[in-house]
């Protein structure tokens, strides 16, 4: 049997999921339950310096939920932890105490300048943590190019703080959390790098407005009749992160933990094979609970055996090959294909093809057997995409393509 033990930045994990910097580990007792479960480490909620306000607001989580489906995605506007250092990192000294090696525990901070950011830095590492993320993602006064904007979101800011950081950590890796919201996330990376950051966490929520009330239109959520943009996090950013994360390893080759949009294993091996050395997850532990660590890693297993793959660490980086420019695709004449044992003549095809493809299927008479006229058909996948019957609907090269060739 294949193991699932992986190395990042110097150090091994049981498996590739630790749970992110949330609400899953702002207390103690959740942390220790995670461990005992099978989680391979926890990044502790983002902390900060003894009287740091952190006015937290509620309701804080609302959901997007679409075609009657709950929670597509989660948005909360929460902010870092309620629990400043001092309580941190007793929480951290003990953790380390009990699990020792056999858990990895990262300490999350945010400071306001040097001496704030390189002080928490130094005592998360005194407690024991085993790596060091700093929070460039969410607003930190006026260190971005902007008062207001995220750290993130300013080159300079970004390989200015990073050296700060890793200064203060030494030897001990850090990782930098890094924000979607700019428009080059190369240029970010490659600063990260510039400062000594040994890892990027790629990356954190998008920035949403999950919804308005049409009855009173007050946005979502409603706190006391106002609202704000929340950080939109869950399945739906999933493409985002697989983006980000696939542009900034192709382009820097940095180590990258993976965050957001994983839901199960499967979301993970892609993850992984885009570039990501370990996965964290928060929404779907949040939704499901700490327990999903049996599916995630029995999936896994299962997966590598049948691709007979050693551990999790063959499968990194394995799909940045496959990714090109538009340009260098290859041109091909692909056909759809439906499978009329696995059809359920639902006609979704035939509307979607109708009104938004190109016309090319049509029902047949005695029983809506949708049929793909294949001089029509160029092989789109929008029909595919609309099908409700996994495997029902292919996209095929006919062999005919294939000798022109």
């Amino acid at each position: 049997m294949p193991t699932l033990k992986v190395k990042f930045l110097g150090k091994e994990f049981i498996n590739p999921y630790i749970l992110s910097a949330s609400p899953c580990t702002d207390e103690l007792e959740y942390i220790e339950e995670a461990f005992e479960l099978g989680w391979a480490g926890a990044v502790t909620k983002t902390t900060s310096f003894e009287g740091n306000p952190v006015p937290l607001k509620y309701p804080m989580i609302s959901g997007y939920d679409f075609n009657y489906h709950r929670l597509n995605a989660m948005g909360n506007i929460d902010l870092i932890s309620k629990y400043h250092i001092d309580v941190v990192e007793k929480r951290i000294k003990y953790l380390k105490k009990k699990w020792g090696s056999k858990r990895v525990v990262i300490g999350s901070l945010m400071g306001a300048d040097k001496k704030s950011w390189q002080s928490v830095v130094k005592r998360l590492i005194d407690a024991g943590a085993d790596m060091i993320e700093c929070s460039f993602s969410c607003p930190q006064g006026s260190m971005g190019a902007e008062p207001g904007k995220m750290l993130a979101q300013s080159p300079e800011a970004t390989e200015k703080v990073t050296g700060w950081v890793k200064e203060a950590a030494g030897k001990v890796p850090v990782l930098i959390k890094i924000t979607p919201h700019v428009t080059d996330i190369v240029e970010i990376a490659r600063r990260v790098k510039n400062g000594g950051g040994d890892g990027i966490t790629a990356s954190n929520t998008i920035q949403s407005l999950m919804g308005v009330d049409i009855e009173n239109f007050v946005p979502i959520p409603n706190v006391a009749g106002k609202s704000t943009y929340s950080g939109m996090s869950g399945p739906a950013i999933k493409p985002i992160t697989l983006k980000v994360i696939a542009d900034i390893k192709i382009n820097t080759g940095i180590p990258i933990a993976g965050t957001g949009g994983c839901s199960d294993w499967r979301d993970a091996v892609e993850f992984m094979a885009v570039g990501a050395g370990i996965v964290q997850l928060c929404t779907a532990p949040m939704h499901y609970g700490f327990r999903i660590i049996d599916d995630l890693t029995s999936g896994l297993s299962y997966y590598l055996e049948r691709m007979n793959f050693n551990s999790p660490m063959d499968i990194i980086d394995r799909a940045l090959a496959n990714i090109t420019t538009h340009d260098e695709l290859p041109l091909i004449e692909p056909k759809s294909h439906i499978s009329e044992e696995l059809c359920i003549r639902c006609d979704l095809c035939y509307i979607a093809c109708y009104d938004g493809g190109h016309r090319a299927i049509e029902l047949r008479p005695n029983d809506r057997f949708p049929h793909v006229d294949e001089e029509k058909c160029v092989g789109c996948g929008l029909c595919k995409t609309v099908c409700p019957v996994v495997d029902c609907i292919e996209i095929k090269v006919p062999e005919k393509a294939k000798r022109r060739k």
